[in-house]
């Protein structure tokens, strides 16, 4: 497996930069998209029935959409505005010395053994206020693992797992959920004009999966990656990369004194006062949280706003510890900090222009639309039959998301073919989405087209400047693998017992 795995990551790290890979993969897509429009590929759609063919970029509509939407796939990639209103606020907790004090606190009081569950199964947990764990956990978990005396991006690795190769499982429902239902609703409707999918139709499978997921990220992270990783050498990466505030791991390990305690202390009370705050705008029926026509919760100000409230959480309880330990004297101090967070994202907004012109010169062209349809296409003329073509569909659903990064726009587009297909056979909707989530989620770890991909490269380079795509994949390849096949046996093993997926469901 090392050796393996030292393959992938030299052959990756042995391709050009990764902003220049994405600006090849952009020039790719252009020459590929004509190639595909002059050949006349084609699919037809299976919800409107439309035939789709390729559009040329080449071609004078391709030019115009090139000229006229380059800033704007820019400025409107999803990723960049969540990334930089979190990190202001997280500027100040980390300039303050916030962030590093409440690490040594974490990692001198929780049981070491335990540190690398605790963190797959935080990032597990995180899905459920999406941005959340990419731009918190992922960069934190760094910092906990390095001053634990562990390598940072063993760390980043665990809690990349656990965010993205884990993102469907939960102990809670989140805004997936309904998301995904109600796409496999109108999908089942097709054959079935009475059926109904609710949202919580994969809650007991996803429940089990949180479990397994967490275990298997534990034992991938220390037995697999961690030692290929070896000893980390602070050579200066992360801490330039981080700003003062980020402590050594020697220093990590030093009791807190009192200024650090005190300052603790005012941070918890801010954070408590902010909680109590959100707790009074979302438990009550009419809160002002929550969507002020029908009063839900899922789909409401709260969810949406969770990045402006990191911002705040961070920028409050940064400025509440500075206050209280002395470590920010003035507004200026503040200001400053904010602005050093800013100068550690130069190289991932380099990443950023390029990926999003990437990413939407593939969707533009119309070929991430008709590879997925041909793929669904032959998985049904394979003849499977049983619990081994729902398998099989899973494999299919990982490899699509190698192409095509979000689950809705995924699933809408799979959801027409195969889960009338499958219903046909008789299996129920929910049966086909969760083989479907899983699938989704195991190679997210993997692809470049998820959107937070150049991000986790560029918290990468924080602690191994070299680092590229290739150490990427490498270091979350064993990952991928474990998910999608034990992953996949809990599923043939939930579906031969006859267990149900969610509360009212069946197998």
């Amino acid at each position: 497996m090392n050796r393996f795995l030292a393959i992938v990551e030299r052959g990756g790290n042995a391709l050009p930069h990764p902003g220049t890979l994405f600006l090849l993969f952009a020039l790719g897509t252009i020459v590929l998209s004509d190639i595909a429009a002059r050949s006349g590929l084609s699919a037809k759609h299976p919800m409107t029935g439309k035939l789709e063919v390729p559009l040329s970029l080449l071609s004078t509509e391709g030019l115009h959409l090139i000229l006229q939407k380059t800033v704007s796939n820019f400025t409107g990639f999803a990723p960049l505005g969540t990334v930089l209103v979190a990190l202001l606020g997280i500027g100040i907790a980390e300039s303050s010395g916030l962030i590093g004090v409440a690490m040594r606190k974490l990692v001198l009081s929780a049981p070491r053994k335990l540190l690398t569950l605790v963190v797959v199964f935080a990032g597990v947990l995180s899905n459920m206020a999406s941005e959340i764990g990419y731009v918190l956990l992922i960069p934190l978990a760094a910092l906990i693992f390095q001053a634990a005396g562990r390598h940072p991006i063993a760390g980043m690795a665990a809690a990349f797992a656990g965010v993205s190769g884990g993102y469907s499982a939960n102990l809670l429902l989140g805004t997936v959920d309904p998301l995904l239902s109600g796409l496999t609703q109108e999908a089942a409707r097709i054959v079935q004009p009475d059926a109904l999918v609710n949202p919580a139709c994969n809650y007991y499978f996803m429940v089990g999966s949180t479990f397994l997921l967490t275990l298997i990220g534990t034992l991938v992270t220390e037995r697999v990656v961690e030692p290929r990783l070896g000893r980390f050498e602070d050579r200066g990466a992360g801490a330039g990369a981080s700003g003062g505030a980020m402590q050594s791991a020697a220093d990590a390990l030093r009791p807190l004194d009192e200024r650090e305690r005190r300052g603790l202390l005012a941070a918890f009370a801010a954070l408590a006062a902010l909680a109590a705050l959100v707790l009074w705008g979302t438990l009550p029926a009419d809160g002002f949280l929550r969507d002020p026509k029908t009063g839900d919760l899922l789909h409401s100000p709260f969810m949406s706003g969770i990045v402006p409230l990191i911002f705040v959480a961070g920028g409050l309880a940064g400025l509440a510890y500075g206050i209280a330990a002395r470590t920010i004297k003035n507004d200026g101090e503040a200001m400053a900090g904010m602005a050093k967070s800013m100068q550690t994202l130069g190289g991932y907004l380099v990443l950023v222009f390029f990926a999003a012109q990437f990413v939407a010169y593939f969707n533009w062209s119309n070929l991430g639309l008709i590879f997925a349809v041909k793929g669904a296409e032959a998985l049904k003329a394979s003849g499977l039959g049983g619990t081994p073509v729902l398998v099989a569909f899973i494999f299919l659903t990982g490899a699509v998301n190698l192409f095509m990064g979000s689950a809705s726009a995924k699933w809408a587009l799979m959801a027409p073919v195969f889960v009338p297909m499958f219903l046909l056979l008789g299996y129920p909707p929910e049966v086909t989405q969760c083989a479907y989530r899983i699938g989704d989620s195991c190679t997210n770890v993997v692809s470049p087209m998820m959107t937070y991909f150049a991000l986790i490269i560029a918290f990468f380079q924080r602690y191994q400047p070299s680092a590229g795509i290739g150490t990427l994949v490498a270091t979350m390849l064993p990952y991928s693998i474990s998910f999608l096949v034990t992953w996949s046996i809990l599923f043939a093993i939930w579906m031969a017992a006859g267990w149900p997926l969610g509360p009212g469901g069946t197998p």
